[in-house]
This record gives structure tokens, C-alpha cells and sequence, in this order.
């Protein structure tokens, strides 16, 4: 039966939907059934939106809390998502994250240690807290002498210049070539240059602190990885610190 009707189904002459006529353009386009299907489907569409919104409004509880309300807000009219890790980061940061990227950040970081390593070979952190005991013998003939021994006038130079540990001239060196202004240029200069090296460390300090926020954020954006267990919380001293599960590598 069902091959009859096969054959009678391929011996039918096709339909063809009738053209635009000639005389009726002027009144428009012909709808044809699959313009009515396309637009009975989007209507329908929109109706179903339509219900569940509003079903949505009624069932609505006005005194419902949500943690979204205190984790979203409006600046200048345009919707802002307030994420966690914000309260994490200080202005600078923010805004320094906003321009660059890591790898300007760890060019900066490159710099400034040159810079860094640069300065203290000049200076030698010859006035450090701790500097290094002096080693200098002298050979005497008997104990009265070693009692009584001056080491100013032995090396013929002021008591001031024993305590600073390193090179030390005698007077007759210090009346030839330097007078008491360029002692007092040449400390200007030193403090002046310890000050430079101190606000580089401190630079590269928040650069590190930088680096690994930034760090940090990148991997976790790879969503190949299982997701990582939050070990502590950052802040603005501290990178946040993540464990993520050991894989060996092939």
C-alpha cells in the first residue's frame, strides 16, 4: 500500500505558490505562507516572553534580599559590576592594571633592578648598618706601649675618619686636595644618592607586589585547569595565594 502510494506521490504535479501579480504591486507584497510562518513564530516568541515576565513580576517578593543589590551599582547612569578582588587593589594599582599589561610591567621590573644593581656598586653601601669590622695590625714592643698606642696618630689622621672604616687618608692628603666645601659636596652627593636608591627599592617593591596580582588574575582566566582552592585573601600589602592541583608534566 504504502509503495501505491509512493507512486502516485511522484506521478502528482508539483504546486507551485501563484506569482506577484502585475496589477496588485502597487497595493504591496503578496504575503506568501512562509513569510505568515516566520512571522506567527516571532510573535509567539515574544508572547511567551511576555507571560513569563510578567508572571515573574507578580510572584516578586518587594522585601527579598539579594547580595547582588550591595554588589552592583550605577555611575553616571551606566550599570557597574563591583567585583571582589577591587577592595583588594589601592588607586594606583587600578589604574596602572587599566593601561598595561604584565609584560610592561615585568619590562619596569627588568629596569629598575639594573638601575638598582647599578647604584650599589657606585656606592658599595659603604654607610650601612652593620658595616664590616677593620683589620689593620700593628706591631708593638711591649704591653706599655700597646696601652698607651694612639691609632689617630699613628696613621696621622682625626678620630673621625678611624670610624668611617674606609679609606683613610692622613691629614697631609686631606690639606693638599680637598678643602672643607668639598667634603660637604661629596656627603650632599652620597645622601642624595642613597635617597635615589631607596625609592627604587621601594619601586620595585610594589612592581613584584604588581607583577603578582597580575599574575595571579591571568592564571586564573585558563579554564583548561581544574579551578584552584583561594589559600588567603590579597590586599594591599599581598598578592591573593591559590593551590592549584599537582599535575605531572610529560
Amino acid at each position: 500500500m504504502s509503495s501505491l502510494k509512493r507512486a502516485i506521490k511522484s506521478r502528482q504535479r508539483l504546486h507551485k505558490e501563484r506569482h506577484q501579480p502585475d496589477f496588485r504591486k502597487h497595493l504591496g507584497y503578496l504575503e506568501k505562507k512562509k513569510d505568515y510562518k516566520q512571522r506567527a513564530n516571532d510573535f509567539q516568541k515574544k508572547e511567551k516572553a511576555y507571560k513569563l515576565m510578567r508572571q515573574k513580576v507578580l510572584d516578586k517578593n518587594s522585601e527579598e534580599f539579594h547580595f547582588h543589590m550591595i554588589r552592583s551599582q550605577l555611575k553616571d547612569g551606566v550599570h557597574y559590576e563591583m567585583r571582589d578582588d577591587d577592595k583588594e587593589l589601592t588607586a594606583e594599582e587600578k589604574q596602572l592594571m587599566q593601561t598595561q599589561d604584565i609584560n610592561y610591567i615585568q619590562q619596569k621590573r627588568i629596569i629598575e633592578l639594573k638601575k638598582i644593581e647599578k647604584l650599589r656598586q657606585n656606592l658599595h653601601l659603604i654607610d650601612c648598618e652593620k658595616p664590616s669590622k677593620n683589620k689593620h695590625y700593628f706591631f708593638v714592643d711591649n704591653k706599655k706601649e700597646k696601652k698607651n698606642f694612639d691609632f689617630a696618630k699613628r696613621l696621622n689622621t682625626s678620630e673621625e675618619l678611624l670610624k668611617m672604616g674606609y679609606n683613610i687618608s692622613n691629614s697631609d692628603q686631606l690639606m693638599d686636595k680637598i678643602d672643607e666645601k668639598d667634603i660637604k659636596n661629596i656627603a650632599h652627593l652620597r645622601n642624595k644618592s642613597y635617597q635615589q636608591l631607596e625609592r627604587r627599592i621601594e619601586r620595585l617593591k610594589f612592581l613584584d607586589l604588581l607583577y603578582q596580582k597580575m599574575d595571579i588574575k591571568k592564571k586564573l582566566l585558563n579554564k583548561k585547569e581544574e579551578k584552584p582552592k583561594s589559600v588567603s585573601k590579597g590586599s594591599t600589602t599581598k598578592a591573593p595565594q591559590f593551590k592549584w592541583k599537582s599535575e605531572r608534566k610529560r
